[in-house]
């Protein structure tokens, strides 16, 4: 089926009519806006995909974590869960863990810095979830106006063809004003998707934040009930104490 016969189908014949009577200047301003589109489906799409991997990851890993005896049964298992955010923090902390005792089960010298390190894998996870979607922000704000642009340009050159025509009727001026409008129409299609998941993908990216937060503060607890009893300190002999 041929392009055009497609988008006729899609969107109706008389606006697939009134696209290909536009002049160059807004046939170069419907790309510059399709290409905006396609890049924001592309990764409102994508973003789609990966938070809802994550989502699934996270409770199935989460559930792994409680139900586990020791933390280096949860390090054997948290590749399986990869696609979650949870996993980095996990292994962020579990690694400084490492460095400090020299083995899970040994002395803990320090709980800040564990919790520095989950901090810090926690932000690197939601930098992820965050890349690229500047964009969105940048398509919703701006394809209005350079829709806009495509109108006011090609009322412009209507009413100059009108001018030029000296015929000040309605019916020589609609055309022309009518193929300009839909520049416009072109720039909200193009915003309005973009701004709805921008804001979606963004709240979604603040839940998995509270939730790396949160799972945070329950690995420190585990570290902290894995921690030997402090070894009692002999009594000091009277003389000594002279």
């Amino acid at each position: 089926m041929p392009l055009q016969s497609l988008l006729a189908l899609v969107v109706g014949g008389e606006i697939v009519d009134l696209v290909a009577e536009t002049g160059p200047v807004a046939k170069v301003v419907l790309l510059l806006l399709l290409l905006f589109s396609v890049v924001s489906w592309a990764i409102i799409l994508s973003k789609w995909s990966l938070l809802r991997r994550a989502r699934v990851q996270s409770g199935r890993f989460v559930r792994a974590f409680r139900r586990a005896q020791r933390l280096q049964d949860v390090s054997a298992v948290a590749d399986q869960f990869q696609p979650s955010p949870l996993v980095g923090v996990f292994e962020g902390g579990f690694a400084e863990l490492r460095r400090q005792s020299g083995n899970p089960s040994g002395v803990v010298t320090n709980l800040t810095a564990i919790q520095r390190a989950m901090q810090i894998a926690n932000s690197e996870g939601l930098t992820r979830f965050e890349r690229n979607l500047p964009w969105l922000a940048i398509t919703g704000a701006v394809t209005p106006f350079i829709g806009l642009f495509g109108t006011v340009w090609g009322i412009i050159d209507a009413f100059h063809g009108l001018g030029t025509a000296g015929a000040a009727t309605l019916r020589a001026v609609a055309p022309g004003i009518s193929e300009a409008l839909i520049t416009t129409a072109a720039g909200l299609v193009a915003a309005i998707p973009a701004v709805i998941a921008y804001n979606l993908i963004g709240s979604s990216i603040r839940e998995f934040a509270a939730r790396g937060d949160d799972f945070a503060l329950e690995m420190l607890n585990a570290v902290e009930r894995i921690q030997p009893p402090p070894a009692a300190r002999p009594l000091e002999a009277p003389e000594a104490r002279r």
